[in-house]
């Protein structure tokens, strides 16, 4: 008895530390799952033998027995799973008028096996998640298993003799027992070992996030004829022939059954289940046991084209103002930043497109003696007539005035762009605008400009026009060279694109 206790006190140190590591450990996954459960079994037991009357009932002088059992189920995957199992119960039968060939005698038979422990290593698969996928019997799990263990057992038998009345008791817990198949101290009992395979079905209904119930059947072949103390029909239980040295194969292997109810709880943290086949991988864990790592993975948005037009609508940006490109007064400052519209051709202008006064701002430089390091932006423009670049004289005048601005302003420099109308080809009108642009930088150099090297040039033929050229004045306007003071220390230029030297 006292070694009975100590069996249940292991068994009972091993299962609380089992439950505690077990917490931590998940399926190796993209989402955390839980993996790990411990289910219970009681239910009934029937023997399948030589000594019994019928396989599903209960034959004469035959009691109702019962067994349970315990396992530790590991899920590997949705599908498949391994568990250690462990049963012990107690096995009956009977059968009345047994003749024995040795001897020809008739015998009415019962025997008991009071106490038998089987422990097994078994793999399951996932029947309905196999057969019918993730979408149907969602709360339903229905299993196959098969494993391979050993069974200790012991067996008391009573054998009639029909005719005399005699009972001839036979118990295999002697040392008899044990020369083949080895031993088992427990309660002072030799027991037998043998291999054992079982296989079975199970029915398991999630009743919650931590529990499930359900129905399993196991049968268990036993690699031994002997669990009945009998050996086909050979056997005689008066002189025990035929029983302790027989030869393996003389009748078919013994075997049992139980039909049990199932209670598994399931370990590990933030137990959650799903809720119509909806997941929520930030709710908790699921458990492997009963849901599809795949279908925590969120499915992609692949927007519609209403959708995708929506979007591309809200991320549009504002409409660009189109004065931005324009140039009315030809002034050289675009119409959305030009403070004074419609100023005169040919006009000195501020960067905010006001006219100024060239003459004026060179006379107070001299007078006021400003730093030389000051530089105010201007802008300007010169005309040419069609197909031509001459400097024409009142815009000699215009960059003669330039030449001394720039040479008092040491840290100003001076951009020329260079334009046509669109009455020619393409590249054409790029070469024309470029001989314009050199033909005033040369101007400015033979006018007495120190350090030309302030002087950049770009030219972009007819592709910035700032009037329409399906008029006379637009087509002038778009005959022109840009004059821009600007500081040193400036971007080179506002235009995005073009030809610069």
């Amino acid at each position: 008895m006292k070694k009975k206790n100590l069996y249940v006190a292991l068994v009972c140190l091993f299962l609380s530390s089992f439950d505690s590591s077990a917490q931590n450990r998940t399926y190796d996954g993209p989402n955390k799952m839980n993996t790990w459960s411990i289910t219970g079994y009681g239910g009934i037991t029937k023997f399948f033998g030589d000594i019994k009357t019928y396989d599903f009932k209960l034959g004469p002088e035959e009691k109702l027995t019962g067994g349970w059992g315990l396992s530790i189920n590991k899920q590997l995957s949705p599908l498949f799973g391994i568990q250690l199992t462990g049963f012990n119960g107690q096995l009956q039968g009977s059968k009345m008028g047994y003749i024995s060939e040795f001897s020809n005698k008739s015998y009415d038979v019962t025997f008991n096996s009071p106490s038998f422990v089987q422990l097994s290593l078994d793999g399951t698969v996932n029947l309905n998640r196999l057969l019918l996928g993730y979408n149907k019997m969602r709360r339903w799990k229905v299993d196959a298993h098969l494993g391979a263990g050993i069974i200790y057992f012991h067996t008391d038998l009573n054998a009639v003799n029909t005719e005399t009345g005699v009972n001839w008791p036979i118990k295999t817990n002697t040392d008899g027992s044990s020369k083949t198949a080895g031993t088992w101290e427990r309660n002072g009992s030799t027991y037998t070992r043998e291999w054992a395979i079982p296989a079975g079905l199970s029915v398991h209904y999630e009743l919650s996030s931590r529990f499930d119930i359900g129905a399993d059947f196991t049968y268990t072949r036993v690699n031994t004829e002997k669990m009945d103390a009998t050996v086909g029909s050979i056997t005689d239980y008066q002189s025990q022939y035929g029983l302790w040295s027989f030869a393996k194969g003389d009748s078919k292997k013994d075997g049992w059954g139980m039909a049990s109810i199932a209670l598994t709880y399931k370990l590990g943290k933030n137990a959650v289940r799903a809720k119509d086949g909806k997941y929520d991988a930030g709710s908790g864990r699921y458990h492997l046991r009963w849901a599809n790592p795949q279908q925590l993975i969120p499915v992609p948005y692949n927007p519609t084209m209403d959708d995708a037009d929506s979007i591309a609508k809200a991320n549009m940006p504002k409409p660009v103002d189109p004065r931005l490109y324009t140039d009315t007064d030809g002034d050289g400052v675009a119409d959305l930043f030009d403070k004074e519209a419609n100023t005169p051709a040919g006009s000195v202008v501020s960067g905010g497109g006001v006219a100024m006064d060239l003459d004026k701002i060179i006379r107070d430089a001299i007078k006021n003696n400003l730093p030389k390091d000051e530089c105010e932006a201007l802008f300007s423009n010169i005309e040419f007539d069609t197909d031509k670049a001459i400097i024409r004289n009142a815009s000699k005048e215009t960059l003669s005035k330039v030449v001394e601005l720039l040479n008092m302003r040491t840290n100003c420099r001076i951009v020329l762009v260079g334009h046509t109308d669109a009455r020619a080809s393409d590249s054409y009108n790029v070469s024309l605008s470029r001989r314009r642009v050199d033909a005033a930088k040369r101007f400015l150099i033979r006018a007495g400009l120190k350090e030309p090297s302030r002087v950049l040039t770009e030219y972009y033929g007819e592709y910035r026009p700032v009037a329409e050229n399906s008029t006379v004045e637009g087509l002038q306007s778009n005959r022109r060279v840009e004059i821009k003071i600007l500081p040193q220390n400036t971007i080179r230029s506002s235009y995005p694109a073009g030809f610069r030297r």
